[in-house]
């Protein structure tokens, strides 16, 4: 049986390699904290301003999107996730399945959903064409990318 010096001389030891394991971590640590990761999922590109006139044809509707990019090798089921304007308007993804390192872009008028291109089915525009912030958030609601343009005035 250890005596109790011999306890504390272990336990010490053993402190004391945790706390030089945790010192040498630290710097690599406080190097990654300032930089930004890329997110496994991200907006890489939206066309908020419809080209040509606002008339809120299907057309019209449909040249106004966001595009979603897994910039990963894996398959990541969209499932549950959504992607919002700054007033409040929601898209709620299906069962959709993005590819690794696939693209989907997100239209806002009414169509047939495919591999590529999902369909929001509105009848009136989504993002606004000055100023507004697209916000991709996962099937948890914790904020996966944003992409903002113009000025807000609050």
């Amino acid at each position: 049986m250890a005596s109790a010096s011999s306890v504390r001389r272990i336990a010490a030891t053993v402190l004391a390699a945790g706390a030089v394991v945790g010192a040498a971590a630290l710097p690599a640590a406080a190097q990654d904290h300032g930089q930004r990761q890329h997110p496994r999922v991200e907006i890489s590109r939206v066309q908020a301003d419809s080209p040509g006139r606002d008339d809120r044809t299907n057309r019209s509707l449909n040249n106004e999107w966001v595009e979603i990019t897994n910039t990963t090798r894996d398959a990541i089921n969209l499932r549950g996730w959504t992607l919002r304007d700054d007033d409040g308007n929601r898209y709620r993804f299906d069962n959709v399945r993005l590819a690794g390192r696939a693209t989907i872009r997100i239209h806002t008028g009414s169509g047939r959903d495919t591999r590529t291109d999902l369909f929001q089915n509105r009848r009136d525009y989504v993002w606004d064409n000055q100023a507004d912030t697209a916000t991709l958030r996962d099937d948890r609601g914790r904020t996966v990318d944003t992409e903002s343009w113009g000025r807000r005035h609050h």
